[in-house]
């Protein structure tokens, strides 16, 4: 009888104490808030990539044998990565025979000024990309990059096969806008002497490009 009367009262004091336990819980259960949240439609950024470049330049070209003169151009390019792009050019110069008209009566052209133009597509790649600062404040992104390329040259009623090389500076004033220089030399055969021969045609312009 005793025995029994211990059992029971053990059994009261382990109900006792999970009694408490099981209505904590059930009141935190209680009190979870579950949100009702209505899922809006979002419309994403159409944030531009501005792989595509437009630009214009001007400079001197040196026309082997002729001198230098003023040259003027567009560009068109397009970056196929962050280093490697692609480029069409086309620029025109005005050419002078001026000083062998000072030997020869008549000079070398059929009039003393004539217009040589040109066009080619070329491939670059940056090969050293960096920063300039200004100021203490400012710093503006910069590349200097390797191009080269193949396309077409007129003078004097000759189109001649161009193949041109040499390297560039870039920096950019915006995301959407670069000063950009470029030193190439342009490679050409000419007939004009009596003679076929190849000639070398330095090229230094800047410009600004825009970026789409």
């Amino acid at each position: 009888m005793q025995t029994r009367t211990i059992a029971i009262a053990l059994l009261a004091l382990a109900l006792g104490a999970v009694t408490p336990l099981a209505r904590a819980q059930q009141s935190t259960a209680q009190q979870v808030i579950e949100p009702q949240v209505d899922r809006r439609d979002i419309r994403k950024p159409r944030i531009p990539s501005n792989d595509i470049e437009l630009g214009a330049f001007t400079g001197t070209y040196g026309t082997q044998n002729f001198g230098s003169s003023l040259v003027a151009g567009v560009r068109l390019g397009y970056h196929i990565t962050e280093d490697v792009f692609v480029e069409a050019v086309y620029a025109a110069t005005r050419v002078t025979d001026q000083d062998f008209r000072l030997i020869l009566p008549g000079g070398i052209f059929p009039s003393e000024k004539q217009t040589l133009s040109y066009y080619n597509v070329s491939a670059g790649y940056n090969v050293l990309p960096g920063e300039v600062f200004i100021g203490r404040n400012i710093a503006k992104a910069t590349a200097l990059y390797l191009i080269g390329g193949i396309g077409s040259t007129r003078f004097l009623e000759q189109r001649r096969q161009t193949f041109n090389f040499g390297l560039g500076w870039r920096m950019f004033l915006r995301d959407w806008a670069a000063l950009q220089v470029d030193m190439r030399d342009h490679v050409f055969s000419l007939d004009i002497l009596g003679k076929r021969r190849n000639t070398q045609n330095l090229e230094l312009t800047a410009g600004v490009t825009f970026f789409f």
